[in-house]
């Protein structure tokens, strides 16, 4: 079975498998519990990406969970 890769709990970047800090938001919590998966490919016209304040490309958790 295939483990979650880790989210970050601040931009909700999905992190690369190994990578258990994000380098966009060093200080911030990293999560396996994450929901929901959103690939944002030109974040200046997507309205989703607007919606979760994204300001550039990648694959992001929808929900993070940290606790």
């Amino acid at each position: 079975m295939a483990k979650n890769p880790f989210a970050c709990g601040e931009c909700h970047l999905v992190l690369a498998d190994g990578v258990d800090q994000c380098s966009r938001c060093p200080s911030a919590q990293v999560s396996s519990d994450w929901q929901g998966y959103v690939i944002i490919m030109n974040p200046e016209r997507s309205e989703i990406a607007k919606r979760l304040n994204v300001e550039h490309s990648g694959k992001y958790a929808l929900k993070v969970n940290t606790r």
